[in-house]
This record gives C-alpha cells, sequence and structure tokens, in this order.
C-alpha cells in the first residue's frame, strides 16, 4: 500500500496534498458515529464539517447508502483530492465536496453532522499555513464548531464529534451553551497501558442519559483488540 493512498474494502484515499492525512481518528469516528441509527435519518442528508480527503464522508457513504452527503473544508488542496477520491468511489452519485468555511456554510437541517477538528491549542505553530490550519483551534475553535452545528442541524439530528480526552469535558460545556447534550461517548486509549487519547461523542437536541463506553485499540499482546476489528472491519481490507 503506498504511503500517499490507503485502500479500504471499497474505496481508496488519496491524501498526498491533503492538509490532514489518513489517520485513527477519522477511522474511528467514521465507523463509530451514528450507531444509532436516527427517526426517518435513513436517506436524510449527512454533514462532513472539515473533510479533509474525504475519509468520513467516504466511509458514511458506504454506511448509509441511501443518504446525501456532503463535505466541507476551507482548504483548497484538500477539497481538490477529496473531490478526486469521491470521483473514483462508487459513491460519487450521492456525495458532494464543497470548498467553503464553516460560517459562510448556509445550507442547513442536516439530520447528522459530523466533525473531526482541529485539536491542537498551544502557541505554537506547524511548519505551514496549511497544515497550522489542519491541526489548530485558531482556525475553528470549539464554540464555532458548537455554534455551527447549533444554525446548521435539525431539531431530531445528532452531531458526532472526535476531540482530545483531555479536553472533552470543555467541548461538552461548550456544546450545552448551544443546546447541544451529550448522549453517547466513547473514550480511546491505544493500549491497556497507555492513558486515554481520544473522546467520540454524541449530541442531540433534547438532554438524556448518556451511554458511556470505552475502546482499547491493542492487546497486551500488541494485537488489535477484539472490540477494535469488529469496529472497523467492514472497512479493513
Amino acid at each position: 500500500m503506498s504511503s500517499d493512498c490507503f485502500q479500504f474494502k471499497q474505496f481508496c484515499v488519496h491524501h498526498d496534498r491533503c492538509s490532514m492525512k489518513v489517520g485513527t481518528d477519522g477511522v474511528l469516528l467514521g465507523c463509530w458515529a451514528f450507531a444509532c441509527d436516527l427517526p426517518h435519518s435513513a436517506q436524510g442528508p449527512i454533514l462532513d464539517i472539515g473533510t479533509g480527503s474525504g475519509l468520513i464522508a467516504l466511509m458514511l457513504a458506504q454506511r448509509f447508502p441511501n443518504a446525501s452527503i456532503t463535505g466541507i473544508d476551507i482548504d483548497l488542496p484538500s477539497v481538490e483530492q477529496a473531490r478526486e477520491n469521491v470521483a473514483q468511489s462508487p459513491f460519487r452519485n450521492s456525495m458532494e465536496i464543497v470548498h467553503i468555511g464553516l460560517e459562510a456554510f448556509e445550507a442547513g437541517g442536516y439530520q447528522r453532522i459530523v466533525s473531526n477538528p482541529p485539536f491542537y491549542e498551544e502557541d505554537t505553530h506547524s511548519k505551514t499555513e496549511q497544515m497550522h490550519n489542519a491541526k489548530h483551534t485558531t482556525a475553528l475553535t470549539f464554540d464555532a464548531l458548537a455554534a455551527g452545528v447549533d444554525r446548521l442541524l435539525d431539531k431530531e439530528g445528532e452531531f458526532d464529534v472526535i476531540v482530545p480526552y483531555a479536553a472533552a469535558e470543555r467541548f461538552i460545556g461548550v456544546a450545552a451553551t448551544h443546546g447541544l447534550y451529550l448522549v453517547r461517548r466513547c473514550d480511546v486509549k491505544g493500549s491497556t497501558t497507555r492513558p486515554f487519547k481520544r473522546s467520540m461523542m454524541a449530541f442531540c437536541r433534547e438532554p438524556r442519559e448518556t451511554e458511556h463506553t470505552l475502546l482499547i485499540i491493542r492487546t497486551p499482546q500488541n494485537t488489535y483488540s477484539e472490540e477494535y476489528i469488529r469496529l472497523t472491519q467492514d472497512f479493513y481490507l
């Protein structure tokens, strides 16, 4: 497999021109998001905020073949490559990639919204502006993301996101100020001996009891755990 191309079971993702490369975070969220289907949402529209290479959007297109999916991103090289990835996939007729920032995107009524947002909050800058915008919350703050979701999400919709574990509680608080309430959460660690690294979270308009689970990617024998294999089995070769 080329380092510039990731081959999944039903599609291939090239990412050599993208600001952020294909990684575990995107794969996890693409598998985990919207595990509990929403009423009347089987054919409803899905929005991927900060689509990058189009990875998550493509994964959702495979999982929800009757849905129309839009990916948006502010980085033009990423958008161009995501469009190429979509055009070469079996899902090209149900997908659209748009070069636009969240604040300028006006279409609404999405029943599902997903995002793998920038998450580095340190003052240090990445080597290029493209990489900096992809990684740092100065390009898309948690508040701006939650406000955008509040504006675009259907009243019965669901918003799913992955953030650093250390920032999860703050994100939950920010989301609540925009009327988005945590309903599912999965904390992720690389192995039993490592600290938690990421939190995947689902938000809806109405507060209810939260379902909280854990995911450990590797076993003490350094093999993939049964839970990780089961989660990703529809995508990995």
